[in-house]
């Protein structure tokens, strides 16, 4: 075989085997050159919602390159932008009224603090804090790294990252410590906006939080003028059992941003919603209040008519029951593994599930992670610990004898990893 020369993301190639070639996809399966099937129970970093080639989103797709290619934004509109923008403020939590589009969940949260920046700026108000939660992740790009948790992923680019204020995770019996810290940053009047992921911080670990902890965040930050940005580009689209994580806090961030689940997995494509006031503050005569941010794919007009097409399948077919079912046999599933041994922190958060192996040790480069990702694919299934982090986010169309198949080889696969088998 040729050598690839394909960068892959997130992979030491000097440890890793050549990649085995994906031929083609099929509801909740990879299917590699050889015809050999894979699980996919993380749904292809969290992005695949109903199953990988969903009929009526790729109908769209095959219809819209008849009529579209790419269209300039700065200069033009087209109806799959503007559909997808109205359908986006119909589902979103109430008040958001204006859809900013992009390409991926980084740029994303990267138009959300520009956005908040702006806001403060334009209005005349010296705010330049943002203020996160520790262990978080939004991205790769320098603005959501700086807002991100510091450490091995990106170490070698710390002279570029700006400062921000860090909040303590709110674990279970310190959430008050969180809410006390957000307080006295927002006392000093320098906080311009809050970022979060609501209820799960993904890449950090999949570590869960209680939704009373983030009406209590969104409580301060009204008090105190400073904006709240939900970054919901995994934990939106049915992942934590509603269609975004904030209704289960019953609260509307002034900023919310998606991407993911948008097109159901099929295309790249993001959105940023915003509140009018925020609109409102760059809109003038003045030039100089122009929201100053672009990608050359902003609104690609096929991504966004598969994102209609995902927004009409949430419609009309019954997604949330499917989630439902999903979360039901988690449940089940996981209280087997409660108690044991070789496992901590089982937890759940509506689809998604994960558990702590006690292995000698955890982090994202505990060498139990590589291991682990080795041996579930040897089993024809795609899961990807995050270090001694186990974890599974399936798309809904997994059956019950998939998901049974995906938790009997986490039982299997963790004893052959303590040496337990």
């Amino acid at each position: 075989m040729t050598r690839s020369a394909v960068w892959h993301p997130f992979t030491q190639h000097a440890l890793e085997p050549p990649m085995k070639r994906i031929a083609s996809t099929k509801g909740a399966y990879l299917i590699d050159e050889h015809g050999d099937r894979f699980l996919d129970a993380i749904s292809s970093w969290w992005v695949i919602t109903h199953g990988h080639r969903h009929p009526a989103i790729m109908k769209a797709i095959r219809a819209a390159t008849e009529a579209y290619d790419q269209i300039i934004l700065a200069e033009f509109s087209h109806e799959p932008a503007e559909t997808l923008a109205r359908g986006l403020i119909e589902i979103a939590p109430a008040g958001l009224s204006h859809v900013f589009y992009s390409d991926s969940g980084s740029t994303s949260v990267e138009v959300a603090l520009k956005m908040a920046l702006g806001y403060f700026h334009n209005k005349g108000e010296p705010r330049d804090r943002i203020v996160v939660m520790e262990a978080s992740y939004h991205g790769d790009t320098i603005g959501t790294m700086s807002t991100g948790e510091r450490g091995v992923f990106n170490a070698a680019y710390e002279s570029l990252l700006f400062g921000v204020d860090r909040l303590p995770f709110p674990a279970a019996g310190r959430e008050e410590q969180t809410l006390d810290a957000f307080e006295a940053f927002c006392r000093s009047g320098r906080v311009a906006a809050l970022i979060v992921e609501p209820l799960v911080l993904g890449a950090g670990g999949m570590k869960i939080y209680d939704a009373r902890v983030l009406a209590g965040l969104k409580e301060i930050a009204t008090r105190h003028a400073c904006l709240f940005i939900a970054d919901e580009v995994m934990t939106g689209w049915g992942r934590t059992g509603t269609m975004f994580a904030c209704e289960q806090a019953n609260i509307s961030p002034d900023i919310l941003c998606t991407s993911k689940g948008l097109t159901g997995g099929s295309l790249p494509l993001a959105a940023t919603l915003c509140t009018s006031e925020i609109f409102n503050a760059h809109l003038s005569t003045d030039r100089r209040k122009t929201f100053f941010h672009s990608s050359s794919y902003t609104a690609n007009p096929i991504a966004c008519a598969a994102a209609v097409a995902n927004l009409e399948v949430w419609r009309s077919e019954p997604a949330f029951e499917r989630i439902g079912t999903l979360e039901a046999l988690h449940r089940q599933h996981l209280e087997r593994l409660r108690g044991d041994a070789r496992f901590t922190h089982v937890r759940q958060a509506g689809t998604i599930a994960a558990l702590d192996l006690i292995a000698p040790a955890a982090g994202y480069l505990a060498e139990a992670g590589p291991r682990l990702r080795r041996l579930f694919r040897e089993r024809g299934l795609l899961i990807r610990p995050l270090g001694n982090v186990i974890y599974l986010m399936p798309p809904y169309c997994v059956t019950s004898d998939e998901l049974a198949r995906a938790y009997d080889a986490i039982d299997e696969v963790a004893s052959i990893v303590l040496g337990k088998a």
